[in-house]
């Protein structure tokens, strides 16, 4: 049970990234790009009267739309999986200056969670989107290559909100010194992203009408909650007391045999 709390950090930290100013605002946009939908038809469906042909084709596109979905996550999962290999293989390379890599991997978490509440650094606000909207034309169904390579492009460009977390769950994967567990970690962190895309994708009508205007107005709440998040998992890096801290969690919650 050493690792259950590093687990629940990260999956709460993929939690944190869904719902930070610059992703969920735009989660409908994703979803009816994957689906083939603009946004006024996907409102209209969501609010219009139904027959029951119609009712039976919402159906079948809503099941649709969430495979679609599952895949888009699984691409973003693989790359998120992929750096976390990286990072953790280059640590064991590392391994004789772990006190050193712990402090400097504490520091950077810290001040981009003191960013995060304050936004001091602003060329962190400089992002790479890839958001392949079409121009021209209705927009196309995608197939399932699709929404794989989109979601590829989701982990790989989708910046600065996704990545002050991202980087530091990849800094707290990579100062375990292994990749088992960095792959875990970043699984975790895909798992807690995935599942509100996967919900949304399930209930887009009420996501579109109901949830995310309900959201909106906290989204700075919710980016301080994010920094004083990371802060939090910096502060026990640094020390060494993150492994501790793990152990006193699982002598606390390990019944006695």
């Amino acid at each position: 049970m050493n690792g259950n709390l590093s687990i629940f950090l990260a999956f709460t930290a993929g939690l944190l990234s869904f719902f930070s100013p610059c992703v969920l605002p735009l989660i409908p946009s994703w979803l009816c790009f994957l689906g083939g939908t603009g946004l006024e038809a996907a409102e209209k469906a969501g609010t219009g009267p139904e027959t029951a042909g119609s009712a039976e084709a919402a159906a079948g596109d809503r099941v649709r739309l969430l495979g679609l979905t599952a895949v888009f996550v699984l691409g973003f999962s693989v790359v998120f999986i992929v750096l976390s290999i990286l990072f953790s293989a280059t640590a064991l390379f590392l391994g004789g200056i772990g006190g050193i890599i712990n402090i400097a991997a504490g520091i950077i978490i810290i001040i981009l969670g003191l960013n995060m509440i304050f936004d001091f650094l602003r060329f962190l606000n400089y992002e790479k989107r890839f958001f392949p909207l079409e121009r021209r034309g209705p927009l196309r169904r995608r197939g399932f290559a699709g929404a794989f390579l989109t979601g590829t492009a989701f982990g790989a460009g989708w910046t600065p909100c996704v990545g002050p977390i991202l980087g530091s769950i990849l800094l707290m994967a990579g100062q375990q010194g292994r990749i088992g567990p960095a792959a875990i970690y970043l699984g975790a962190y895909s798992l807690g992203l995935g599942l509100p895309f996967l919900a949304a994708a399930l209930c887009l009508d009420r996501f579109l009408g109901k949830l995310l205007f309900k959201i909106r107005p906290r989204l700075p709440l919710i980016r301080r909650i994010s920094g004083l998040f990371l802060i939090m998992i910096g502060l026990l890096i640094i020390p060494g007391q993150f492994q501790a801290l793990n152990v006193l969690l699982a002598r606390w919650f390990t019944p006695a045999l």
